[in-house]
């Protein structure tokens, strides 16, 4: 039988030599030669510390791929020896039958022998304990291996709702930017189908968005399935690959449903404008026949463009007020068809109601505050919904350190997000979508029941993985306070305030009565308050040995009026790793 493994070391050693796209100094290179036969490759990883917002700048081991002596992936990581903490992996499936050249550049000592560690399997290891590791959030999307952040080409088609995001397969930490990419048929269940948009020599791959280019407009199309098109931020000078270049937008599409994506031959489409010009959101605008996209700029600018075939664009206004990755939508104001408002809103989720006429937004009035939490960034909507769903439905990015995981960072809940009058004038509502529904288990039901200090209504009620949906009559207690597995959620009856986390958000009693709802997964807890017009995000992970709920009154009495608790199953509880 013949293998299908061929490695060759080569070990060249330079001091201060040059490299592409840069210089690297003290370093040691090795090269070897693998015959492709298996779908991955497993690269052993040594963590070097986590950071909720930093980089790989302490990972200084360099990996290159090159195929027929072309570089086709650059990244870097701190290559384990001795003791691996983990391992990520490259999929080569691509590359089935051909001979890749890995390079690695490394300054710490690793040896020859050292490369032999890469390896091939047809499963990524580990791939028995996938979704089940003992850090892994079972109500919110976590990707296999590595770092993730920003939500990015959320887009609608032919059944799947397809999910892109920020990646860093090599690190528990920010750097390497890939879109990452998974699918769902329900907005629970996702399958991964590895990263889709790869960093090269215009840069790595900074938040974008995508569309369905229904109408054939840029000319990709082939055959009668229509292209995904996306949009993304070529973030030049953060890979060696790309040193000198400044940050520019790129697309690339697919002509396959969403499984290949091909970068468009002549990016960037928009050139550099202005120092870190990036997060370009795209979508069609029925009224005046033409795309748009909304650009951040610098300090606080976003900038519009509109286009007949996402390759050319015009500038055609700008406003102040949003720091990066722009979002911009219309919604009925109380589901009324006839009266739509235009919402546009930067990465902290803070918005401007207004009007959009296809060119220029003006806003009607100031920035109106959107969460209250600690863990909500850059955020977006999904495009191409249809018309018989009609939800506007929002993902974001929750910063929450995931500790001693493979992998790193959450995403948010899906929103379904909604216009409402208010005695404040119209304000966004955001509830989890629906199909969180179809995740209850085991529920347990009160009502009428009074609240005291020293009781606790909840005793004996134990999960990892809740659903609370509580009306409760604040009645003449001082505070109402939830415990959430080591979470306390207090309500300030005197000041009408919701505290948890050490932040804060005003919540009014409405008939002397206020409503939560809370989801409790592993690290997180998202509080709504009053049907949606509060969204609090919380981060903290807490002892998994602490499943208790505690519901009491401080002060006085209150009045469980409803509460239903249910526990929740897991959205991978259906899930066969690959």
């Amino acid at each position: 039988m013949k293998r299908m493994i061929v490695f060759v070391l080569i070990v060249l050693v330079f001091l201060g030599r040059s490299v592409e796209g840069g210089e690297v100094a003290d370093q040691v290179s090795f090269e070897r030669e693998i015959l492709i036969g298996k779908a991955y490759l497993n690269i052993p990883i040594k963590n070097v510390g986590d950071r909720n917002i930093g980089d790989t700048k302490d990972e200084k081991d360099f990996v290159r791929l090159l195929a027929d002596g072309e570089m086709v992936q650059e990244f870097n990581l701190s290559f384990a020896t001795d003791q691996v903490d983990w391992w990520a992996f490259v999929d080569v499936s691509d590359y089935m039958g051909q001979t890749l050249t890995i390079r690695l550049d490394s300054g710490k000592g690793i040896r020859a022998e050292d490369m032999e560690l890469i390896h091939q399997t047809d499963k990524i290891k580990g791939w028995r304990e996938l979704y089940k590791e003992k850090g892994r959030p079972q109500l919110h999307f976590t990707s296999q291996r590595g770092w993730i952040n920003d939500s990015n080409g959320l887009v609608y088609y032919k059944g799947q709702w397809h999910l892109f995001y920020q990646h860093n397969p090599f690190s528990r930490n920010w750097g390497n930017m890939h879109w990452g990419h998974a699918v769902s048929s329900d907005l629970l269940q996702w399958e991964e189908l590895g990263d889709a948009i790869f960093p090269d020599e215009l840069g790595t791959i900074f938040s974008g968005s995508a569309v369905v280019d229904w109408n054939n407009s840029a000319g990709f199309q082939k055959g009668d399935e229509k292209t995904i098109v996306c949009f993304y931020t070529s973030a030049g000078g953060y890979n060696p690959w790309s040193k000198g270049k400044k940050y520019t937008q790129s697309i690339a599409y697919s002509t396959d449903g969403g499984r290949r994506f091909t970068p468009y031959a002549k990016n960037p489409v928009i050139g550099h404008i202005v120092r870190g010009n990036r997060d370009p959101k795209v979508f069609w605008h029925e009224e005046t026949g033409h795309w748009v996209m909304v650009l951040f700029l610098d300090k606080g600018m976003l900038g519009f463009f509109v286009s007949d075939n996402l390759k050319d664009w015009e500038e055609t206004s700008r406003i102040d007020g949003f720091h990066e990755c722009p979002e911009l939508f219309e919604l009925p104001v109380d589901g009324d068809e006839g009266n739509k408002k235009w919402v546009l809103y930067g990465a902290k989720g803070d918005y401007f109601i207004g009007e959009f006429d296809g060119r220029k937004f003006t806003p009607d009035g100031e920035i109106i505050p959107f969460t209250y939490g600690d863990c909500f960034y850059a955020s977006q909507t999904w495009n191409d919904v249809p018309k018989e769903d009609g939800r506007r439905i929002q993902i974001g990015w929750a910063r929450v350190v995931i500790p001693e995981m493979p992998f790193n960072q959450m995403l948010n809940l899906p929103l379904e997000l909604t216009l409402r009058n208010t005695d404040e004038g119209v304000r966004m509502y955001a509830v989890p979508v629906r199909e969180f529904d179809n995740l209850r288990g085991k529920k347990y039901s009160f009502k009428n029941e009074k609240l005291v200090a020293g009781e606790n209504l909840l005793k004996g009620i134990e999960s990892e993985f809740f659903d609370i949906v509580a009306e409760i009559e604040v009645g003449d207690a001082k505070h109402i306070e939830f415990n959430v597995r080591g979470v306390k959620i207090v309500y300030d009856v005197g000041k009408a305030e919701l505290t948890a986390n050490e932040k804060t958000a005003p919540v009014k009693a409405i008939d002397g009565k206020i409503r939560l709802r809370i989801l409790a997964d592993r690290g997180i807890r998202e509080v709504f308050a009053n049907d949606g017009r509060i969204y609090m995000p919380l981060g903290k992970f807490t002892e998994t040995a602490d499943k208790s709920l505690e519901l009491f009154a401080r002060g006085g009495v209150a009045k469980v009026v409803g509460l239903d608790v249910y526990e929740m199953k897991s959205i991978w509880s259906a899930k066969s790793p690959k």
